[in-house]
Formats: C-alpha cells, structure tokens, sequence
C-alpha cells in the first residue's frame, strides 16, 4: 500500500567547533609595555649592584690599614675608582636603549665592565632584557662580551692599577665566573620572555574565544529568526490561502445562495481573524528576542491537531484521513514533538497547495508507521474540478515544498512530491518515529 521509503539522511547534529589558537611570537618589532614599578625597580635594581661593586672594588684597591700609598699608585687608584663610577651611570643612562637597540645595549655594558665594576649593574639588566627575545644570534655575543671583558678586567685592568700581577688559573676562574653570572642572566631572560609570550597566547586565545562566541551568538539568533519566518510562512499560508479561496468563491460564483454566500463570508472572517492572532503572537516573540524580552513563543501545532487542519480544508476540498495503517490513533500523541510538528507541516502544505491549485478535489491523508520505525505521511489528491473556481490570483514564492523537504531533512527524514498523468499530486514524507524508553 505504502512505497518503500528511500534512505534516510544522516541526523543533523551540531559540529564540533575547531579553534586554531594562534600563537603570539616576539619578531623584533617591540615589547609589551612595563608598568611603572616594573620599569622602577629594575633600575633601582641596577644602581644597587651598581653602588655594592663600586665600594667592594674600593675596599680592594685601599690598603685596610693605615698605610699611606705611594703618590703615583694612589692617583691610579682614584682616577680608576671615578673612571668606574663614571661608566657604571652612563651604563645606567643606556638602559633606556635597551628595548630598541637590545643587543647593542647589552654589548655595550657589558664592555665596559672590562674597567668598571659599577657597569656590572647596567650589563646584568641589559643581559636579562636581550635574552627576553630568545634568540641566540643575539644572546651568543653578549656572553662573548661578557667574558672577554671580565678576563681583561682581572688579567690586564686590575693589576696595572695596583701592581698585582694575576696567575694564569685566576683569570680563568674569573672567566668562569663571568659565565655563570651571563648565564644566569640569560636563563632569567628566557623564562621571562616565555612568560610573556605564554600570557600573550593566552590573552590571544580569550579574546578569539569572545569574538567566536559573539559569533555562535550572533547565528543561533539568525537561526532563531530563521525558524520563525519558517513557522510565519506555514502558518499564514494556509490561513490566507483559506481566505483566497473564499474570496474567489464569491467572486465568481454567482449561483450562490443568501445562505451559501453568508457561510463563506463567516469562513473569511474566521480565518482572517485566525491569521492575524498568529501573526501578531509570532511578531510579538520577534520584538520580545529584539528587545531583550522574555516572551514566550506560542505552542506549535503538532500530528494530534491534523483533524482540525483537515477540517478547516474541507470547505474547497474533500478530505478522507486514513490512519489505519497505525497501531493505533492513540500513538499519535506518542510522536516526539519535533517529529509530530514536521508531520503538522506536511499535511498543511500539502493541503494548502491543494486547495489552490485543485480546489474540488477528492484529498487522501494517509498515515502510518510506529514507534521504532518510520512515520509515513501521504497527502494525496485527485484532479481538480473543472466547474469550481481556482484561485489563480493567489499570489506564492514557490518555495513552500523546498522549505518543506528542508524542514524534513532537518528532522533526519525524507520527501517526494510527484504529479500523476491524469493532475492528481502527490506528497510523501517518511519520518523517524523513535520508540520512548
């Protein structure tokens, strides 16, 4: 009796939303600004080191006791000692530099420590700053640097000030120290720059998931709107299509009687009146989601109400609804409501087509199926009559059947919808009725 039903689409289900976190990187361009106190402090902590190692290189260039030094041994020594000073605070001066001209900076300081220990503060701030990059072509001769000029200051610096002559394994445990302290420097310098690139990756990624949650925001609001232009479509079409049909009726039927003609006027009024109290609840659940209201959407019409439909159809057609090929007419309720809904929508498309376009008509509403299967609905109807008026006038997109298969894909089902030779039409929908645990 009933077509075997094609193969069902695949179930629409919500795609998982791939993010591509991109990854902040440092190409030479520039810093992250620094705070007040973080500029300040590390200054502060450059003009510390700075002071300490001036006064400890003092204390070991005087004698401790009270022993006067030569005359020209003590010009050296003082000349030395404000030599060192002086290139410890044009060290700190640099210090400003060191974002836009990092390895220069760096360099710098750090060659002057080959005669001031005051430098010390400046290069150690500098080292830090320039290994924040992490880039080895720029690290690689800032430590050269550094070594060279600690080497020099112990092996050639300090010894002809005080007459001090320096062994071999001295200057190269000197050496070794100046690679540790750079070392540590540029093991600093890293994990700070890491820190900032981690903290930029993660600012990056929560701005990204802001803007694509705006965005998912932004769709289920289209495709709220969506829906409700699809619900506005079927709803009125079928009010207004009613209302057509009448009109056409009194139009050109003039054989109608006071009675006939007063039957069809109250058939306009009602169905008029129905289409506008639609209308108005779904343009008041638009303005409510435009105004950030909380109206609640009026219930939608599912399988249980297709005798009404078939009833208010009966007026411009003949309707027979054939349900013996349920369990039994009491499942229908059981229908899940997505499903029963998409059933609603088939059967009044179907009907509304036909009224238009074949007004007279013997119409077959058949439904079968049950729970675990399919549900299959089939509107079929004859030929038109060729002595009652069609409504030609009535305007249509043409769009209602692709909207409709649509709405059954959207339900996981199939449609046709096929002519016959002889005028007839024919729409047919299988849906999936599942069985309630």
């Amino acid at each position: 009796m009933y077509p075997a039903a094609p193969p069902l689409a695949p179930p629409v289900r919500a795609g998982d939303v791939g993010q591509t976190s991109r990854q902040a990187e440092h190409s030479g361009v520039g810093q992250p600004p620094l705070r007040p106190w973080s500029r300040v402090w590390r200054y502060l902590a450059a003009v510390g080191i700075a002071m300490a190692l001036w006064l400890a290189v003092g204390v070991d260039m005087l004698p401790v006791d009270d022993t006067a030094l030569p005359p020209d041994e003590e010009a050296r020594v003082a000349g030395a000692l404000v030599l060192d000073a002086l290139l410890g605070i044009v060290g700190l001066a640099l210090l400003p530099m060191r974002r836009r001209h990092p390895v220069l900076t760096a360099c710098l300081t750090a060659l002057f420590t080959a005669v001031s220990a005051a430098a010390i503060g400046a290069a150690v701030v500098a080292a830090v700053s320039v290994a924040t990059w992490r880039r080895w072509r720029w690290v690689a001769p800032v430590v050269g640097m550094w070594v060279a000029a600690t080497v020099c200051y112990e092996a050639v610096w300090r010894p002809a000030i005080v007459d001090d002559a320096v062994t071999v394994g001295f200057a190269a445990l000197s050496g070794g120290l100046a690679v540790g302290i750079v070392a540590t420097c540029v093991a600093t310098g890293y994990y700070v720059g890491a820190r900032r690139e981690l903290l930029v990756t993660l600012r990056v990624r929560a701005e990204t998931a802001e803007r694509e949650q705006a965005l998912k925001a932004e769709a289920a609001r289209v495709a709220e709107r969506t829906r409700i232009a699809r619900e506005m479509h079927d709803v009125l079409a079928h009010r207004i299509s009613l209302v057509a049909m009448h009109a056409g009726a009194l139009a050109y039927r003039t054989d109608l009687s006071a009675e006939e003609t007063a039957e069809a006027a109250g058939v306009i009024q009602r169905s008029a009146h129905l289409a506008l109290t639609e209308l108005r609840q779904v343009l008041g659940v638009l303005r409510a989601d435009g105004a950030g209201g909380d109206a609640a959407e009026p219930p939608q019409p599912t399988l249980v109400q297709v005798d009404e439909l078939v009833e208010a159809a009966r007026t411009h057609v003949t309707v027979t609804v054939d349900q013996s090929g349920l369990p039994g007419p009491h499942l229908l309720a059981t229908v899940p409501a997505t499903v029963s809904r998409t059933a609603y929508r088939v059967v009044q498309e179907a009907l509304t087509n036909t009224c238009k376009h074949a007004p007279g008509s013997d119409v077959v509403v058949r439904l079968a199926g049950g729970p675990g299967g399919l549900l299959t609905v089939e509107v079929e109807n004859g030929p038109p009559r060729r002595d009652v008026a069609s409504a030609q006038g009535t305007p249509g997109a043409g769009l209602g059947l692709v909207g409709l298969a649509e709405r059954v894909g959207l339900a996981g089902g199939a449609l046709e919808h096929l002519p016959g030779p002889d005028g007839s039409f024919t729409v047919r929908a299988w849906l999936p009725w599942e069985e309630d645990e």
